[in-house]
C-alpha cells in the first residue's frame, strides 16, 4: 500500500479556500481547483516507489489484479478527484465510448494536433463521472421540462427571449430544446451579449431561483452559455449527495467542495461559460435532448458499513465508510485495486494514517483493514 502525493491544479474557476480548509493548511491565495488521485498521465500521483503511472506500468497484473486488467487493460482505468470550485465550470457534455471512438480517428486522420485549442477529442474513451458533495454544492444539470423552461425564462420579460420560449411551447420535447439551443448557440453575438445583459438584470431584481443565473452571468458576462444554463436543471446537493453524468448529458458545476470521480478521458465538448473552443455541430450531434429529473443519488448503506453509489459503470466504483468512535475494523481487501481518500477525522488503512485530504494506492489483492473515526471515500472498479 502506496501514500499518495498528489497534484493540485490552479485552474482559475478553483476555490482560493476549500481544498486548504479541507488539509488544514493555509490559502496561498492562488485558485486552486483540483487534487488529482490516480495514473492519469497529466498529472500522476506519486509515492514512494515512483509514480502511480510508471508502477503500474512495470508490473500491471500485480497492481491492477486479473479482473481490471482483463476489463481495461493495463491501466488504471479512473481518476479520483477533490474538486473545489469557487466560480462556475463550463458548460458541457461527454461523449459515449461510440462517439469518442469515431471522433478521435476522425481528428487523427485529419492530423490535427493532440494538444489543438479547437480539437474536441482527446482520446477514445467515454467520460462519465460521479461527483458527491462535501459541502453544500451548486451544480446544473440535464434539461428541464420544456414548458417549465418556458414559463421560467417568460418571467425575465426579455422581449429578445420570447423567440425562444414560443419554441419551447410550439415543439415535441426533443424538437423544442435542439431547436432552442441551437439558436441561443449560432446568434450573432452582439445581439446574445445585449440579451444576457437583460437577462441577467432581471435575474438579478428577481432573485430566489433566478439568483444562480444571475451569478452565472456576473462571472460570464455576454456568455450564450448564461442562455443555455436556464434550460437545465439547478441542484444544490447537500453533503453525502451525489449526482452522476452520463454521455450526452449537460451540465455545469457552480460552486463547493466535492469527491468526483471518473472514466480516464479528457474528452469534453462544450456549450458555453468559457473562452475555449465550441464545436456547434459537433456538440449538438452529442447532446442528449431529453428532459427529466436529475436524479440526486443517496448512497445504499451495507451491513460492513460501506455506503455504496450505485452507477452504470464498470471503470469505477464510488463508496464510503463513516466511522464514529469504536467502530469495528473492516476488511477492505479486493481483487481489484483501491484509492482510499479520507475526508474526516483520522482514520487508518492498514498502518496509514489518513488526515483529511490524504490519499493512498491499495494494489490489488494487498490485504487491507480499515480502522479509527472518520470518513474515507474508496474508489475501485466494478468488475
Amino acid at each position: 500500500m502506496d501514500r499518495l502525493s498528489n497534484t493540485v491544479r490552479p485552474y482559475a474557476w478553483g476555490s482560493t479556500t476549500l481544498i486548504p480548509e479541507l488539509l488544514g493548511v493555509a490559502p496561498t491565495g492562488e485558485p486552486q481547483a483540483e487534487m488529482w488521485m490516480g495514473a492519469h498521465p497529466g498529472a500522476p500521483s506519486g509515492t514512494g516507489r515512483g509514480s502511480l503511472s510508471d508502477i503500474i506500468d512495470t508490473d500491471p497484473a500485480r497492481e491492477l489484479g486479473r479482473p481490471a486488467l482483463e476489463a481495461f487493460g493495463p491501466r488504471l482505468p479512473f481518476l479520483l478527484k477533490l474538486l473545489a470550485a469557487g466560480a462556475p465550470l463550463s458548460l458541457q457534455v461527454h461523449p459515449d465510448r461510440s462517439q469518442a471512438q469515431a471522433g478521435f480517428a476522425a481528428e487523427e486522420a485529419a492530423g490535427i494536433p493532440l494538444d489543438a485549442p479547437h480539437r474536441n477529442y482527446r482520446d477514445d474513451n467515454h467520460k462519465p463521472e460521479l461527483v458527491c458533495a462535501l459541502t453544500p454544492f451548486d451544480g446544473l444539470c440535464g434539461f428541464r421540462p420544456p414548458v417549465e423552461t418556458a414559463d421560467f425564462i417568460a418571467a425575465l420579460d426579455v422581449d429578445s427571449l420570447k423567440p425562444y420560449v414560443d419554441l419551447l411551447h410550439a415543439h415535441p420535447e426533443e424538437a423544442a430544446l435542439r431547436e432552442v439551443l441551437t439558436a441561443v448557440l449560432s446568434a450573432d453575438p452582439e445581439k446574445t451579449a445585449h440579451t444576457v445583459a437583460e437577462a441577467a438584470a432581471a435575474a438579478e431584481r428577481l432573485g430566489g431561483p433566478y439568483a444562480p443565473f444571475a451569478a452565472i452571468a456576473h462571472h460570464f458576462p455576454g456568455d450564450p452559455g448564461v442562455i443555455a444554463a436556464m434550460l437545465l436543471n439547478h441542484v444544490r446537493l447537500q453533503p453525502g449527495e451525489a449526482l452522476f453524468l452520463g454521455a450526452g448529458v449537460p451540465h455545469a458545476y457552480l460552486g463547493g467542495l466535492a469527491v468526483e470521480i471518473m472514466a480516464n478521458s479528457d474528452n469534453v465538448l462544450r456549450c458555453g461559460l468559457t473562452p475555449k473552443h465550441v464545436d456547434v455541430p459537433e456538440l449538438l450531434r452529442v447532446v442528449r435532448f431529453e428532459a427529466g429529473d436529475p436524479g440526486v443519488l443517496r448512497p445504499e448503506a451495507a451491513p460492513s458499513g460501506e455506503e455504496l453509489y450505485d452507477t452504470p459503470i464498470d471503470e469505477f466504483r464510488l463508496s464510503r465508510f463513516v466511522r464514529p468512535q469504536g467502530a469495528a475494523p473492516v476488511d477492505l481487501t479486493l481483487a481489484t485495486p483501491q484509492i482510499l481518500l479520507a475526508t474526516e477525522g483520522r482514520p487508518k488503512a492498514g498502518e496509514l494514517t489518513l488526515a483529511p485530504g490524504e490519499s493512498a494506492f491499495v494494489p490489488a489483492g494487498e490485504k487491507v483493514e480499515l480502522t479509527g473515526m472518520g470518513t474515507v471515500f474508496r474508489a475501485t472498479v466494478a468488475v
